[in-house]
């Protein structure tokens, strides 16, 4: 008599074998939150976006030295002889003139508007730096989710290989007594072989996503802890699309940066119409030397020495009207003009960009609410349809087709299964970002329903749906 093939058996088999996670001690397992603190520790690009950050801090300082006393001062010397053929004089003049200046801005308008810009400009660069780092958290969750996929699916496909190879061999046994033929062989061969080649990809995706984990990081890792099929799976509070959008609209992190985008746009076009106006300086200068080197002489025919050195003294108002500069300054504000429509523009795209990734992802964790629903009850339908088919083949009404087709759509429906989780895991955190609202609170939220000993080829099903390991085997050793 041959072995009835059930669900149970292929699972009990994907029991037998497990991953390479399933091997490491728990005090060796990462969770979410560690991965997280060392991505902000090791991020190229977090690190790329800080040193951005502090770098466009230092345009306002530079704005700001515009509106500030400018003070200088140096010393020359010089040797300056001087000969007149009528009258045949010959003079010369040489020293050392020590000199100080000051020239304070009195009324510079386009200075003010510069940092003013700049001002704007530093606020927009750390808005971008918190966008960059709250894109982490989200960056962190999807790699982080990205491996546990892969397990799961990995785990999936090799409970489907050893669904497949188990038919096989019963398919064998068959053959060899006389109760099917060559074809049903060669079916379930052909079925073992793709479930073989799928788990071969399995196995290298699971690399893949440990590997894109590393590149996030900069640290290596042996095993995750896996999430639990107790996560709550619920809808989006508040469940109202139009409440998440105005929240997006305030609290957007890329949004709230094109406003200053706007805004420095605004003050850098202020700054070139200023650049028609009059500008005042106050200016104060102090020079000692020798009289000679200063030039302290009324001529070189009869020239006047003081006794000492000289010192000169002078403070004034410096007036500048700009009347003609080539058209440099009004092509200045012309551009000017262009560059203001362009972030303005840009920030509409945005804006409009973000309304509907917010609706988009509102819409998606409703629809991953439903389909988590939905695999789940699949499964449970799976299930008992392989098991029919399995009897019909049994009694002669089924075929080998119906039976792989049966247990095909079953592993593929129990993938559909966890990719609906994981979806619904990141959708909820990409709505959080669209709306401004994700923080690292988010990850500790979730890293409450990490599971330290969590086995892929054991948890790859929710344990209600998962056989007893002794209901598993009376069910692998029941007859035909």
């Amino acid at each position: 008599m041959l072995r009835r093939l059930s669900l149970a058996i292929a699972v009990a088999s994907a029991f037998s074998g497990t991953l390479q996670a399933a091997d490491v001690p728990l005090s060796a397992r990462t969770d979410l939150v560690t991965v997280y603190q060392d991505a902000v520790k090791n991020n190229a690009d977090l690190a790329a976006a800080r040193a951005d950050l502090e770098a466009t801090k230092e345009l306002v300082p530079q704005a700001r030295s515009g509106l500030l006393p400018q003070i200088s001062g140096g010393a020359s010397t010089s040797d300056t002889r001087t000969k007149l053929d009528e009258p045949s004089v010959t003079s010369t003049r040489s020293g050392i003139v020590y000199q100080a200046n000051l020239s304070q801005p009195i009324f510079r308008a386009d200075r003010w508007f510069q940092l003013k810009a700049a001002q704007a400009t530093s606020e927009q660069a750390s808005l971008r730096f918190s966008a960059t780092s709250q894109n982490l958290i989200l960056q962190t969750a999807e790699s982080y989710f990205a491996v546990l996929r892969a397990q799961d699916n990995l785990a999936a496909t090799k409970a489907e290989e050893a669904a497949f190879k188990r038919q096989l061999d019963q398919s064998n046994e068959r053959f060899d007594v006389g109760l099917s033929d060559k074809t049903d062989v060669l079916e379930a061969q052909a079925s073992f072989d793709n479930a073989r080649a799928a788990r071969i990809i399995a196995e290298r995706n699971v690399e893949d996503t440990f590997q894109a984990l590393t590149t996030l990081t900069n640290r290596d890792y042996n095993s995750l802890e896996g999430i639990l099929h107790t996560l709550p799976v619920v809808v989006p509070a508040p469940n109202d699309a139009k409440a998440w959008v105005d929240t997006a609209a305030q609290q957007n992190l890329n949004l709230q940066a094109s406003n200053y985008a706007v805004d420095a746009a605004e003050e850098t076009l202020r700054q070139r119409k200023a650049g028609h106006a009059p500008t005042v300086d106050a200016v104060a200068s102090y020079q000692k030397g020798d009289n000679d080197a200063l030039g302290f002489s009324n001529t070189a025919a009869s020239p006047v020495h003081y006794g000492s050195d000289v010192e000169q003294r002078s403070i004034g108002l410096q007036l500048n009207i700009p009347i003609y500069s080539g058209g440099l300054t009004s092509s200045l504000a012309r551009e000017a003009y262009q560059r203001l429509n362009q972030v303005e523009q840009q920030r509409e795209g945005l804006r409009r960009s973000v309304v509907q990734d917010t609706r988009n992802y509102h819409r998606a964790v409703n629809t991953d609410v439903e389909q988590v629903k939905a695999r789940r009850q699949s499964i449970i339908s799976n299930q008992s349809a392989v098991e029919a088919t399995e009897i019909g083949y049994q009694v002669g009404t089924r075929n080998i087709v119906d039976v792989l087709d049966a247990q095909r759509q079953l592993y593929g429906t129990v993938r559909d299964y966890n990719n609906a989780r994981y979806d619904y895991i990141l959708d909820n955190l990409r709505l959080k970002q669209a709306a401004g609202t994700l923080s690292p609170a988010d990850l500790e939220a979730l890293a409450t329903f990490l599971k330290p000993d969590y086995n892929p080829d054991k948890d790859f099903l929710p344990p209600d749906l998962a056989k007893t390991e002794s209901q598993l085997k009376k069910g692998a050793h029941t007859e035909y």
